[in-house]
């Protein structure tokens, strides 16, 4: 089971695409344009503005893990949360099945088998209806981010 800091870690590692230990506008426009997003360059700079607290442009490690692990509006995480589910609840029926995890990840470029989503699916998969509804996604995002 890898620790908070390690997974923060690889979601920073997809963000850094050109691997220079720092995200740009750019890259975080990338990153959202392959979950469907299409922020505006303004609304990319506003995003890195809000995160980046030494004032040099972009989002370091550091600061990754600070906006990631400092206390927040359980309200906004709930949003958060909601709208990370839509990403992933590609045909919006209102359940995360291994396929659409899958692809989600393949976009990302993470190159893991159904197989592999499968089985991420029945570790958190209480009704055991072999997919993930909003309640089972909410418990394993809260579990993850006290791990």
């Amino acid at each position: 089971m890898r620790t908070q800091l390690e997974a923060l870690e690889l979601v920073f590692k997809k963000f850094d695409i050109n691997g220079d230990g720092k995200i740009s506008s750019s890259e975080l426009g990338s990153v959202l344009g392959s979950l469907g997003l299409q922020p505006s360059e303004d609304e990319l700079l506003k995003i890195i503005k809000e995160i980046d607290t030494d004032g040099d442009g972009f989002i370091d490690f550091k600061e990754f893990v600070e906006l990631n692990t400092k206390g927040v509006d359980s309200n906004k995480v709930l949003e958060n949360l909601k709208d990370a589910f839509l990403v992933y609840d590609i045909d919006g029926n209102g359940f995360i099945t291994a396929e659409e995890l899958h692809q989600v990840f393949k976009s990302l470029g993470d190159e893991c088998s159904i197989m592999e989503c499968r089985k991420m699916i029945s570790g958190v998969d209480k009704d055991g209806n072999g997919m993930i509804d909003f309640e089972e996604f909410k418990v394993m995002m809260m579990a993850g981010a006290r791990s």
